[in-house]
């Protein structure tokens, strides 16, 4: 019989964040692990990591949320997925457990606590050429601030190997905001950097398309949700705009196979960016990959504050694909709490270290320390 207990933990950033939506000093994850009773020293380990804002199961019923659903691990006599198709077969899992695929982040810590479980609890998700030391290409995302701040940052990223870099807009003066991008195409013009832009929908609908078009001249690679999602002008910002549109926020919350299809055919975006804590897991984020595949829409996957316990799922499952494109996993470092991991982003690239250890004595200290009790 499978069981499940929850473990909350705050990850604290270290530096002072800021987005678009304002500053971040912390952030909670809850941490869902599960094991056979016969065998609880072996265990599957999911997290769990609404964002306030855009998850729609943040707020203060989480927790009591997760908490039922453990139950439910319990009454219910779950089993595991036999693993030859694994993505119908996770959801059958939830339909046939009722469990609300709506629910991104709990989706996505119960395929990952399921999926570690099944390969023997060892952190390992999906067995790939990401796990035998075939690195992903990511992005080296600059944080906003001062321009002095993201100045700095964008010196460090280049000078690490970075060779795509993202840049949030929408939250600065535009003027100084564009005096950046000129900066960075002076001096690194022999380097072919990427510049990707992300405007997490702070550009007004009115002035959005002069915004972008002012854009243009740096060569601008895409711009991710110029304005809010759910607005009808987002199908004229996609058709008209100088630089390749990618959409994120605009996909959260929708769910069904037609229902993903119908807004792709719709907006027409040229990319979509895909977090498995936002856009419904493994399961949703496979649905939004194939159906951006068949009308010939990029796509890339991308981190959502997670720890190093989600970012390793969610790279294992990016390298479960084929694409060319960066990835936004590049945010192993942001928090002066996280576990250490066999995780390591360097010259532009994440790798997979096997021969390095996960610690998570601060996620479990008890059992840290009955260990050094009984050693």
């Amino acid at each position: 019989m499978l069981c499940a207990s929850i473990h909350p933990y705050v990850l604290k950033f270290s530096f002072a964040a800021r987005t678009s939506r304002g500053p971040m000093t912390e952030k909670t994850s809850w941490f869902l692990r599960l094991w056979d009773d016969q065998q609880p020293g072996v265990y599957g380990l999911g997290e769990c990591g609404p964002l306030q804002g855009l998850s729609k199961e943040f707020g203060e019923t989480f927790e009591k949320l997760l908490k039922e659903i453990a139950d439910q691990f319990q009454k219910n006599n779950f089993m595991l997925p036999a693993g030859t198709d694994l993505m119908a077969e996770l959801k059958q899992f939830f339909q046939l457990n009722k469990i609300n695929r709506e629910y991104s982040s709990v989706v996505f810590g119960i395929e990952t606590a399921l999926l570690d479980l099944m390969q023997g609890g060892q952190r390992t998700i999906f067995k790939n050429h990401f796990t035998e030391k075939k690195p992903v290409p990511i992005n080296g995302l600059v944080w906003m601030g001062g321009l002095d701040f993201m100045l700095q940052q964008i010196e460090i990223k280049i000078r690490d190997g970075y060779r795509c870099i993202k840049l949030k807009v929408g939250g600065l003066d535009f003027e100084k905001e564009c005096d950046v991008l000129n900066y960075i195409r002076r001096k690194y013009f022999r380097e072919k950097i990427e510049i990707r832009l992300d405007a997490n929908g702070a550009f007004k609908k009115e002035d959005a398309l002069d915004k972008i078009n002012s854009l243009k001249r740096f060569d601008v690679h895409s711009i991710e949700q110029p304005i809010k999602p759910g607005q009808p002008e987002m199908e004229e910002i996609c058709a008209k705009s100088p630089i390749p549109i990618a959409l994120d926020e605009e996909l959260i919350d929708i769910h069904s196979l037609r229902e993903k299809e119908s807004l792709l055919n719709r907006l027409k975006p040229q990319f979509i960016i895909l977090k498995p804590t936002l856009h419904g897991g493994f399961c949703g984020c496979d649905e939004w990959i194939k159906a951006a595949d068949r009308l010939n829409i990029g796509w890339w996957i991308t981190s959502a504050l997670e720890s190093n316990i989600g970012l390793n799922a969610i790279a294992q499952f990016a390298s479960q694909y084929t694409s060319s494109l960066y990835h936004g996993l590049g945010t192993g470092q942001i928090y002066e709490n996280n576990f250490p991991s066999p995780l390591i982003a360097e010259k532009g690239l994440l790798h997979f270290q096997p021969n390095e250890k996960w610690d998570l004595t601060s996620l479990f200290p008890q059992e840290a320390e009955e260990s050094l009790y009984l050693n």
